[in-house]
């Protein structure tokens, strides 16, 4: 083994998948990609974390609502591009020739070029450290689609993508709550 500084420890366990983060702000559409995901137990209950710097922030604040879309693999050029421009002066959705279709739940877009997306409602705002706890009200997935390897962010420019799966369903049985 060989020293690791510190402050990259998190590369270690950061956590994912890769989200493309919607907001709509009253009067315009937004993304922001976030590579900072979090699973509350079994539950609708996620976070990210953000903060100030981002344009999203005062939508997600203020109408306390986004989606979460989850992009398979093959959009990963796209993920990194909405991440490096601003929804200040960038209309995303145009840029990146992405679509957005109506919610059923909250006024942000979901993206119907992702594997998945997750209408949120936030409730909590823990602003020292930028977590933005949400809960979700719907969920919709696209079963049709041949991608579906997610994405992970290492926290150095580099991503891997899931790959080959192990199934221990039978030998977790008494342990996996029911309905899942």
């Amino acid at each position: 083994m060989e020293a690791l500084a510190l402050h990259r420890a998190f590369t270690l366990i950061e956590p994912g998948p890769v989200v493309l983060v919607t907001t709509h702000d009253g009067t315009g559409n937004n993304i922001m990609t976030i590579t900072w995901t979090m699973v509350m137990g079994f539950s609708p209950d996620l976070a990210i974390t953000t903060g100030p710097w981002n344009h999203s922030w005062a939508a997600l604040t203020t109408t306390r609502e986004c989606v979460l879309a989850v992009p398979a693999a093959d959009l990963l050029d796209t993920a990194v591009g909405i991440g490096m421009c601003s929804g200040r002066d960038t209309d995303k959705f145009a840029r990146f020739g992405l679509t957005a279709k109506p919610a059923s739940k909250v006024k942000a877009p979901l993206i119907a070029e992702c594997l998945g997306n997750i209408e949120c409602k936030v409730v909590d705002v823990v602003e020292p450290h930028g977590i933005i706890v949400l809960r979700g009200v719907a969920a919709w997935i696209d079963a049709h689609r041949t991608e579906r390897r997610l994405l992970h962010a290492i926290g150095d420019g580099t991503f891997v993508a899931d790959g080959e799966g192990f199934d221990r369903r039978e030998a977790m049985r008494a342990k996996i709550p029911p309905g899942l």
